[in-house]
């Protein structure tokens, strides 16, 4: 299967490190960052999840939750997390979920064959609160997340999401975005962008961030 930008996110019930989770059921009305690791037990990931635990505060500010997935059972996620909340410091407050049948997997395309026919590569989601799918990351096995990128990206949908703008390359958050193509009526420019706009192209209309 296929998964792309805009489809509903693959519902799903599986065992985790937390007891069984209907995925939909536990997203609830948040935003979800899903994340897949080869195995258990692996540096990379053990760096990764240490890295997500820390970064909770961020994701409560943004309505976001967190939860892993690797295709070795829950009693091994149990004693991973152990391992993880040890060498990084951290507590580990979301679910890893296992994924031994592979059906998850499946669903979300996570196995790519080239790479290895049985571990999940480092595929990320990130979920909207009406479960359509916004962001999809693939990372080669061998390479570390950049968590502050997924945090940007958040920034920027959630923005995107609650006024007609768009972000430019490089974006963050605080900086100017841009007037989309699709704005042209003068009158309506006026009331949506009150802050005014520079143009140094037709097509190229910059604009203060909107106040959140």
């Amino acid at each position: 299967m296929t998964l792309r930008l805009g489809d509903t996110a693959p519902d799903f019930e599986q065992e985790s490190s937390i007891g069984k989770i209907k995925f939909h059921d536990w997203a609830g009305d948040s935003w979800v960052v899903l994340f897949s690791h080869p195995a258990d037990f692996t540096p990379v990931c053990t760096t990764e999840l240490g890295l997500t635990a820390k970064l909770k505060p961020e994701f409560d500010k943004r309505n976001v939750k967190a939860i892993a997935l690797s295709v070795d059972g829950a009693e091994a996620h149990t004693q991973w997390i152990k391992d993880i909340e040890e060498t990084q410091q951290t507590v580990v407050g979301f679910p890893i979920v296992a994924d031994v049948d592979k059906k998850v997997a499946g669903l979300y395309d996570m196995i790519h064959p080239n790479q290895s026919e049985t571990a999940t590569v480092r595929s990320l989601f990130v979920i909207d609160p009406k479960k359509k799918v916004r962001l999809i990351i693939t990372y080669p096995m061998s390479t570390g997340r950049n968590f502050d990128e997924v945090l940007r990206v958040l920034d920027a949908l959630q923005l995107t999401d609650g006024y007609t703008v768009a972000t430019p390359g490089n974006w963050k958050d605080g900086d100017d975005v841009i007037i989309p193509l699709s704005v042209k009526d003068e009158e309506v420019i006026k009331q949506k962008y009150p802050k005014g706009y520079k143009s140094p192209r037709p097509y190229l209309r910059i604009t203060p961030q909107p106040n959140k």
